[in-house]
């Protein structure tokens, strides 16, 4: 299986690089390939420009898209899954993700009539987060981050998608160093058998 992975994290020197290794870790020992979109690394311009919002906003796929999104569009043409791998800032994806998505899901490729991207087999989504599972099923926060991810931004463009969340990550924490084992296990297993 062809897998892209569409990572967000500033900083090499996090939990989440480790989990994005373990994933791509499994991903090989299943014989699976995979193509790295490294958003910080590539300096993926987020905000739309003037002419991105018109295109979108007036519905005008006959408008040019830039070379960066075409390029993400094509890596997922070639695809047959989508894995996001970020940190949970503020209950959602970092801005940089979230602008992925502002500019990659556009009209006529994304939505809209005669979409031109393909169904894929599967969404994924890795998300490292600071507070624990109980606090975001109380909160309610872990239904409104599946909502968003799965419910919104995969809907139906994946055949089945699911979040996984690996909580309690926090650098401040006693129990990140126990669960870090276990994080990158599941994070080995979900590359494995995507």
């Amino acid at each position: 299986m062809q897998v892209f992975i569409i990572y967000c994290h500033p900083s090499e020197d996090s939990f989440t690089a480790e989990v994005r290794d373990s994933f791509i870790a499994g991903l090989r020992e299943a014989g699976h390939s995979y193509v790295l979109s490294d958003l910080y690394k590539m300096q993926f311009k987020s905000d739309l420009s003037e002419e991105e919002y018109r295109r979108e906003a007036y519905y005008r796929r006959e408008l040019p898209l830039p070379r960066d999104v075409a390029g993400e569009q094509e890596k997922i043409r070639a695809s047959s899954a989508l894995v996001f791998i970020y940190p949970v800032f503020w209950t959602d994806a970092p801005a940089k993700l979230k602008g992925w998505f502002d500019r990659v899901w556009t009209y006529g490729f994304a939505y809209g009539e005669n979409r031109g991207m393909p169904q894929l087999e599967k969404g994924l989504c890795l998300a490292i987060a600071g507070n624990s599972l109980a606090y975001f099923a109380e909160t309610g926060l872990g239904e409104a981050m599946e909502r968003a991810m799965i419910r919104d931004r995969f809907f139906d463009r994946v055949k089945s998608g699911e979040l996984i969340i690996f909580e309690e990550t926090s650098r401040e924490l006693p129990q990140r160093d126990q669960n870090r084992a276990r994080h990158l296990k599941r994070a080995f297993e979900a590359g494995r058998d995507l």
